[in-house]
């Protein structure tokens, strides 16, 4: 790995729709985020227990056609979702847990290059993610930019900021001081670090919705019946616990802290002469959007990638009174985008 640490077997597993075309010009990338996974489309079921989190946005006469495009969606390395993480074996057969490699974007877009070699993609008409999936995106398009025809980067940013390695740092600091967590090593324990993890997510949400969102949803309204000044909810909590609850379920906290680190460790401009000189590199055409409300990837950040990108249009903002959660949201305005890079 990139920052020292192997793998002797790597597993990238990734979900795929539509027909590959025999030059395979048609190929898109759609890249997840940090508790996202491969199922980009379609409704719950084995493997899945949520619906697809970009469902509308992929599939026969949608912005990303499937009668046009072959769409390729991978488990991110270091993932929970059939990719090779922290709860998978060893060849020894034991659980990785708290041994497995620190990883960062450079590694996880050398795996999926590794992917689109072994599926005969040389180049992909499109690269498209928000948030950690948009540092993957651009990832791609520094790191391969002759592979790299269309770049849509969505709610991210040229490197991780002081703010959001703080909010992280909460985040892993919750799941490590459980005392299920055992130094990552509780995966054959028959308990994990579920409260730790559930702390995570309620930190996370909160980033990533906006504070005039909260407010006109729940205001300060009690949750049903109970009574907060006798040790009931209001709506909020019991929202915040409600997707912690529903995370615990289905993620591994050893990945959560696996992919939040990789995050932190994010810099594009890293032995690059710094984050212009690497976004000099990038030769695809190219659309950055922000979310006009996100707190936790604001604005500013979009616009220093449109204005570093030679090749970038003018920034582009999602309205979306969602905060960071806006571009999984507001679909049609990310249709839209697709549909300007790949009319």
């Amino acid at each position: 790995m990139e920052a020292g640490g192997e793998l002797p077997v790597l597993r990238l597993a990734f979900e795929t729709w539509g027909r590959l075309a025999p030059d395979a010009s048609n190929a898109v990338l759609v890249l997840h985020a940090l508790t996202g996974d491969s199922h980009v489309v379609g409704p719950a079921g084995p493997g899945h227990p949520t619906p697809g989190w970009w469902d509308g946005l992929v599939g026969p006469g949608r912005a990303l056609d499937t009668d046009r495009w072959f769409v390729v969606a991978p488990n991110v390395l270091g993932g929970c979702q059939g990719s090779t993480g922290p709860s998978s074996l060893t060849p020894a057969g034991r659980r990785w847990g708290g041994d497995f490699p620190f990883l960062t974007q450079r590694d996880q877009v050398a795996a999926e290059a590794g992917l689109a070699d072994a599926l005969g993609i040389d180049r992909w008409a499109l690269v498209v993610g928000g948030s950690m999936g948009g540092m993957r995106a651009l990832e791609w398009a520094v790191a391969h930019p002759e592979r790299t025809g269309a770049l849509l980067l969505l709610a991210t940013t040229a490197a991780a900021s002081a703010q959001q390695i703080a909010w992280a740092n909460i985040q892993l600091n919750a799941i490590r001081s459980d005392p299920h967590w055992h130094g990552g090593h509780y995966h054959d324990t028959g308990r994990g670090p579920h409260t730790g993890l559930g702390l995570a997510r309620r930190l996370a949400h909160v980033t990533y919705r906006s504070e005039p969102e909260l407010q006109a949803r729940f205001g300060r309204t009690p949750q049903g019946t109970e009574d907060p000044w006798s040790g009931g909810r209001y709506q909020v909590e019991s929202y915040l616990d409600h997707h912690a609850a529903k995370l615990v379920r289905r993620f591994d906290a050893g990945s959560y802290v696996v992919l939040s680190e990789a995050m932190n460790s994010h810099d594009i401009g890293r032995d690059r002469g710094g984050p212009r000189a690497a976004l000099r590199r990038v030769t695809a055409r190219t659309l950055v959007a922000g979310v006009d409300s996100d707190r936790l990837y604001p604005p500013s950040q979009q616009a220093e990638l449109a204005s570093g990108i030679p090749t970038a249009d003018d920034l582009r903002l999602i309205e979306s009174p969602y905060g960071h959660d806006g571009f999984l949201i507001e679909v049609e305005q990310v249709a839209a985008l697709v549909g300007e890079l790949v009319p």
